[in-house]
């Protein structure tokens, strides 16, 4: 592949992503989180309680400390029945997957936006990432955007950066 054809496809995925529905679980994901739901449902309640919470969490990848099931139990536990049902855990569940998801997506745009593989972006990285989108901006147009985003002050903007600053602007797309 040459780099016209890559470009191309880091194009169309960079633009893609303001079309992605955060959130969407797939079938297979969803069938897998009711496995998990009905799996730690111990006493077939069709509810589970924070210990429960915690070990299906743990076999969906997530590893989570105490403060944060607890956290989680009191947003989705609105009746405050010391148990959620299905319907509360997949909601939970489609918020933790697109949050992970989410990362994910912007450190692939990331990779794609860093052209010399330095792990920060800089000036260069943006001008020619433009160019090949076709985009046209000035040098302190292209300037402005980094220094909004480099909170360390180095110039370049990392992936931490990176991620916070298209979570402000709601991925920037």
């Amino acid at each position: 592949m040459n780099r016209y054809q890559s470009t191309q496809m880091d194009r169309g995925y960079i633009k893609g992503m303001r079309r992605d529905k955060r959130g969407r679980l797939t079938e297979q994901k969803r069938k897998e989180i009711k496995e998990a739901f009905d799996l730690f449902d111990l006493d077939g309640s069709g509810t589970i309680d924070a210990k429960e919470l915690n070990v299906a969490m743990r076999a969906l990848g997530f590893e989570m400390t105490e403060d944060q099931i607890n956290q989680m139990m009191a947003e989705v536990d609105k009746d405050r029945s010391g148990g959620i049902d299905f319907d509360e855990f997949l909601y939970m569940m489609t918020e933790k997957i697109g949050e992970r998801d989410t990362k994910e997506e912007l450190m692939k745009a990331f990779r794609i936006i860093d052209q010399d593989k330095n792990g920060k972006i800089s000036i260069e990285d943006i001008q020619n990432i433009a160019r090949d989108l076709g985009e046209i901006f000035t040098v302190e147009e292209i300037r402005e955007m980094v220094q909004q985003a480099d909170e360390n002050g180095d110039g370049e903007v990392d992936a931490d950066e990176f991620c916070r600053i298209m979570k402000r602007t709601n991925y920037g797309f």
